[in-house]
């Protein structure tokens, strides 16, 4: 079957939902009215290009995370950053941290490689278990939906952070933490996306074209691969472009607790644990994480919010500015006008063509009968 047909039928998509040429083009042609979205859009490529070209900056500041400079420390009051605003200069371009002197620079470029790629690998990871749960959820028997509905539900009511914590605290060290962090996030949150996955594909299954397969002989995985999976594009994509921010919040939190990523590997939530006690002495040392922190985790999500709109453009945006709403609304009012414009000048051409047709079968009713008259009045005279 084609894209544009799964692209028709399934609810709450279009043919922007699937992603084909002509869908590519209507997904970015509204994504494009969303002013907001192009902004934080812009933002995150910045945040990714500075995570990539980390060694490069660093290189080119000529420092790197993990150097002391105990120089550029005042041990006198505590282990204060020597200099105003923390120890910046062309040397250190956003300041050096406190009691260990290493660039704040390099280790917050270098924390947002970790959160990014944290974030992405948990994302992929809740996406992968996700679609296979609920399509094999959906798929299956009666048995088999209850009980993998059954597993999701546990899932889904397992308390993040205490997982989290627990397993994060058993597991060796020498496992590589920012992958054992990835990979703890990923399994245990993929609860909601199963649940949104099943629910999706059992609206799915119930079409004429998923039938018509069925009664062709296909079998259930080649169903699920050609007729099934370009359907769930759309919510998939809308829901893992949520995730994203979600899971940067879950990897800062758990490196807050100091259960995340380990030391000397830089991580924004790993800074804000070490800087809770420095915001008065050193407030940038807290301040530079945490405002990476929030302006990542905002992108993410208008960008998220823009892309589910852009996708589904029946559903209405979450945002207030930057969107276009003005303009929908007005475009809306204009069309509605011009509408019922339209329906007043059909209504009043009705009245005229029903008005000019009594009034011809008046002129024919009184002809016919002056013909009747003159008729008997010949009729007579003959008598």
């Amino acid at each position: 079957m084609s894209e544009a047909i799964v692209a028709s039928q399934a609810p709450g998509t279009d043919l922007a939902s699937v992603p084909g040429a002509s869908g590519a083009r209507q997904f970015w042609r509204r994504l494009r009215t969303q002013r907001a979205a192009l902004v934080a859009a812009g933002v995150v490529s910045l945040l990714v290009l500075l995570a990539l070209a980390a060694p490069l900056l660093t290189a080119i500041e000529g420092q790197d995370p993990t150097t002391y400079h105990p120089s550029l420390i005042d041990s006198a009051r505590g282990g204060v950053p020597v200099g105003s605003f923390g120890g910046v200069s062309g040397d250190h371009w956003l300041g050096v941290e406190p009691q260990t002197g290493r660039d704040l620079f390099a280790r917050l470029v270098y924390g947002a490689r970790v959160s990014l790629g944290v974030a992405l690998g948990a994302t992929v990871v809740q996406v992968l278990v996700g679609v296979v749960v609920g399509v094999a959820a959906a798929l299956g028997n009666r048995w088999i939906d209850q009980l993998l509905s059954r597993i999701t539900d546990i899932f889904v009511a397992m308390p993040l952070m205490i997982m989290s914590l627990a397993l994060l605290a058993i597991v060796p060290s020498s496992f590589p933490r920012p992958l054992l962090v990835a990979l703890v996030i990923g399994l245990i949150a993929w609860g909601n996306t199963a649940k949104i996955v099943r629910a999706q594909t059992l609206t799915l299954k119930g079409l004429d074209y998923v039938s018509a397969a069925r009664l062709s002989g296909w079998n259930t995985w080649r169903i699920a691969r050609r007729e099934l999976l370009p359907g769930l594009a759309a919510p998939v994509i809308t829901y893992a472009a949520l995730l994203v921010p979600m899971n940067i919040s879950a990897e800062a939190a758990l490196s807050f607790l100091g259960v995340g990523v380990k030391p000397p590997t830089p991580s924004w939530g790993q800074m804000l644990t070490a800087a809770n006690v420095w915001y008065q002495a050193a407030p940038q040392y807290l301040l530079l994480p945490a405002g990476a922190l929030l302006v990542t985790v905002l992108a993410l999500t208008v960008l998220g919010d823009g892309v589910r709109t852009a996708l589904d453009p029946r559903a209405a945006s979450r945002l207030r500015v930057g969107t276009g709403r003005k303009r929908e609304a007005k475009a809306d009012a204009d069309s509605k006008k011009a509408a019922a414009d339209a329906y007043s000048e059909k209504a009043a051409t009705d009245v005229d063509s029903k008005k000019g047709a009594a009034d011809a079968d008046s002129k024919k009713a009184a002809t016919d009968a002056s013909v009747n008259a003159d008729a008997s009045a010949n009729k007579e005279a003959k008598a």
